[in-house]
């Protein structure tokens, strides 16, 4: 997918399709790859984009969710976006509530799966670990239901990412400023329709955390995907594509 990325200015993004706009926001160790069956089902009918979130270019002192949502709410105004359905992974969604939260005029819309924001397993003070591509290959697979989601691929990006030690200092520093930007609080002044896509199997935002997150957000509906652990769009992207699409029929049917 790299070969279709757009780059202008601090901005780099995946952009496809026509019509309703959805920006797809990663997770803290994911990637712009990890939307592709979203983008290419999606995009036939909707206008998606796929922006790289500055983890990793950020100053150490603003490594933070807070710091990320400022960069989505730009990016928006650069795309001269209005108004946009937000999808987002794991910290993904979390920046997508922190958007809704302070600037709910530029959001029409939440697809949440695998959410931080209430709660999230920590992966273990020694991880990301260094120079151990076998401890990483097991990590990185205890966030799937099938272990065998994880390829060689996704582990040697991993483990070139963890060589650079400030790479692994914003990936602990964002972690935290996940767990202190608790949401429970604002969740219920979201009035914002809100799709909630969660793997039954989720270990590191368990299904407790998406009943959790369905009772506080006014407008939300939860789905269920079996045999799924924190990144549904991966492991079962047909299913949760048609979730996806379905909500947004029913959601927007004049689009």
């Amino acid at each position: 997918m790299s070969e279709y990325l757009v780059e202008e200015g601090k901005f780099r993004y995946l952009e496809r399709g026509k019509g309703r706009v959805i920006i797809v926001l990663h997770g803290l160790m994911g990637n712009l790859s990890n939307f592709e069956g979203v983008l290419n089902q999606l995009s036939k009918s909707h206008h998606v984009i796929i922006p790289e979130l500055p983890i990793y270019e950020l100053k150490v002192l603003k490594t933070n969710v807070k710091s990320l949502g400022l960069f989505v709410k730009d990016f928006l105004v650069y795309k001269g976006v209005d108004k946009a359905v937000l999808l987002g992974n794991s910290l993904g969604g979390h920046v997508a509530l922190y958007v809704a939260k302070h600037f709910p005029a530029l959001v029409e819309g939440m697809v949440l799966t695998g959410s931080s924001g209430l709660y999230e397993n920590s992966m273990g003070d020694s991880y990301p670990k260094r120079g151990d591509k076998d401890y990483i290959r097991k990590k990185t697979q205890s966030v799937f239901y099938d272990p065998n989601t994880v390829t060689d691929e996704m582990v040697d990006m991993l483990y070139e990412l963890f060589k650079n030690r400030n790479n692994v200092i914003r990936i602990v520093m964002l972690a935290k400023s996940a767990i202190r930007n608790n949401m429970a609080k604002d969740l219920p002044h979201i009035h914002i329709p809100t799709c909630l896509i969660w793997g039954k199997q989720d270990e590191v935002t368990p299904p407790k955390v998406a009943e959790e997150f369905n009772e506080l957000l006014p407008l939300s509906e939860l789905h269920w995907i079996d045999l799924c652990g924190h990144a549904p769009m991966m492991e079962h992207p047909n299913q949760f594509n048609q979730i996806v699409e379905r909500w947004l029929a029913e959601q927007f049917p004049n689009s």
